[in-house]
């Protein structure tokens, strides 16, 4: 799957499908089956504007996935750095106040 993201993204390969928002009105979610037949991912344009992006349950939650696989890799990294601090609650609170008051 992640290589047919990848070749979408570089121009190789299928590119990501279009929905017409009055096809989606018309065909529905045929509309959306059809278009997700040839990529994980369609846009939605509104106008001929692209305004929203569709895709099948299982591949947003692969994505989520990912964002939580990179965020645990950014904290792991900030904690081997030495990119942290360590305090109470109390000293947190104060630190909050001051830094949402400056």
């Amino acid at each position: 799957m992640i290589g047919r993201i990848i070749n979408g993204l570089s121009g190789g390969g299928n590119a990501m499908s279009h929905i017409s928002a009055n096809d989606l009105k018309t065909k529905g979610v045929a509309a959306i089956e059809a278009a997700l037949g040839d990529s994980p991912e369609a846009i939605v344009s509104v106008r001929g504007k692209d305004r929203f992006v569709v895709m099948d349950i299982a591949h947003y939650h692969y994505l989520r996935e990912c964002e939580l696989d990179a965020a645990i890799a950014e904290t792991k990294a900030d904690l081997a750095a030495g990119r942290f601090a360590t305090e109470t609650a109390e000293e947190h609170a104060a630190w909050l106040d001051h830094t949402c008051s400056s």
